[in-house]
């Protein structure tokens, strides 16, 4: 779908009501917007033109404000555009004329393909990895100053591609360019977190609630280095980080339960191995092997890890080891061990949450989230 008319409707209106000593927005601001705009597939015919019409208007004055505000603080454009396209996704959000569910979920199920075709890499899947990458686009929020989070996807830019939690995300965010070369309309935000859900979801874990609606930002949004957790420390600093995003000793138990899957990697994070023995299918056995195993530090070179002491395959870091030996902790850990249904509820609640934040109410695309489809679930409906 084109949205030529809502940059037209903002034309009109910029040339009704702008002095005629303003300077019209150079062909190089217009280029900029339009490339942080993408537009999605051409939506069914609605009715109702007659209110619609007020609707684009606004879409107009929005788009107006974010222009006046490009010429005369020209130093500040990029925010203005950023302004202008939030105005925007809030304005298609309105009028319903964002992509619909069937369309979001041809790009799950593109992803949810990559996720199994990952040949050697790893444990055989992509998951882990794109479920790092929706977790680190998002975990930069701060409530305070309400900036990071899923909304502008900055880590598409230096220095936050850079910073040492997100080594070894490029390998993630380059699979996700062949889904976006397909399905140019979607957000790199929504791409990413959607990949999330899908990874989530196609690794055996439970539906996690998402919906569309965030948008492309500038590298001037990226977050600055220390906002994501730092394995080498204790309770107190798991605090400090998930307190800033809002969320309470509960969540921040149940998020870390995503230590379920993957591994890490010398190469990365410095250290190295497994949570646990399926590191590709998610389980409650992250919160069972720490109740369960005995866990010994590792001498080796490397940063201070624990590994088992039965087999020594598997590892712990020390901010996973708090969980047990924190009292508030403890107790959700416990109670994840001893339920899997308890943990996949709490995860799938947090997740929907953190995978939202930094994004403002009014760009969501549907009120309530939506539930995307597996691929076995799809098949089965086919048969």
């Amino acid at each position: 779908m084109s949205f030529s008319f809502l940059r037209a409707s903002a034309r009109r209106t910029a040339l009704a009501a702008a002095p005629r000593r303003v300077a019209q927005p150079s062909a190089t601001v217009k280029s900029a917007f339009r490339r942080f705009s993408t537009p999605p597939p051409a939506p069914e015919a609605k009715a109702g033109g007659s209110s619609n019409a007020l609707l684009y208007g606004a879409g107009g004055a929005v788009v107006l404000g974010a222009i006046g505000y490009w010429v005369f603080a020209s130093d500040s454009g990029k925010e203005a555009a950023t302004a202008a396209a939030s105005g925007i996704q809030s304005g298609k959000a309105k009028l319903n004329i964002t992509p619909t569910k069937d369309d979001y979920q041809k790009v799950y199920n593109k992803i949810a393909e990559l996720v199994q075709d990952a040949g050697d890499y790893d444990d055989g899947s992509y998951g882990p990895v794109l479920l790092r990458l929706a977790w680190h686009s998002s975990g930069t929020y701060d409530k305070e100053t309400k900036t990071g989070g899923s909304n502008y996807a900055t880590m598409r830019f230096q220095p936050e591609s850079l910073h040492g939690a997100n080594a070894g995300l490029n390998i993630a965010r380059d699979l996700m360019e062949k889904v976006k070369s397909e399905f140019s309309w979607i957000s790199y935000g929504d791409l990413w977190t959607l990949a999330g859900v899908a990874a989530i979801q196609e690794m055996a874990g439970p539906k996690i609630p998402w919906r569309p609606g965030r948008i492309d930002g500038f590298a001037a949004s990226a977050t600055p280095d220390g906002r994501l957790p730092d394995a080498t420390q204790g309770a107190d600093h798991l605090r400090n980080i998930f307190y800033r995003m809002g969320f309470n000793d509960q969540e921040i138990v149940a998020l870390s339960g995503a230590h379920a899957l993957g591994r890490c990697h010398t190469d990365r994070s410095g250290f190295e191995g497994p949570w646990t023995f399926s590191p590709i299918t998610l389980t409650n056995d992250y919160f069972k092997l720490l109740f369960d195993e005995k866990w010994v530090w590792k001498k080796w070179s490397g940063p201070k890890q624990l590994e088992d002491k039965k087999t020594r395959s598997l590892m712990m870091l020390p901010t996973d080891y708090v969980l047990i030996q924190d009292k508030s902790f403890k107790k959700f850990a416990k109670a994840y061990a001893n339920d899997q249904d308890v943990f996949f509820k709490d995860f799938s609640a947090a997740v929907s949450r953190l995978f939202e934040l930094g994004v403002p109410e009014s760009q969501w695309a549907t009120y309530e989230p939506w539930t995307m489809k597996t691929i076995d679930e799809q098949a089965e409906e086919k048969k």
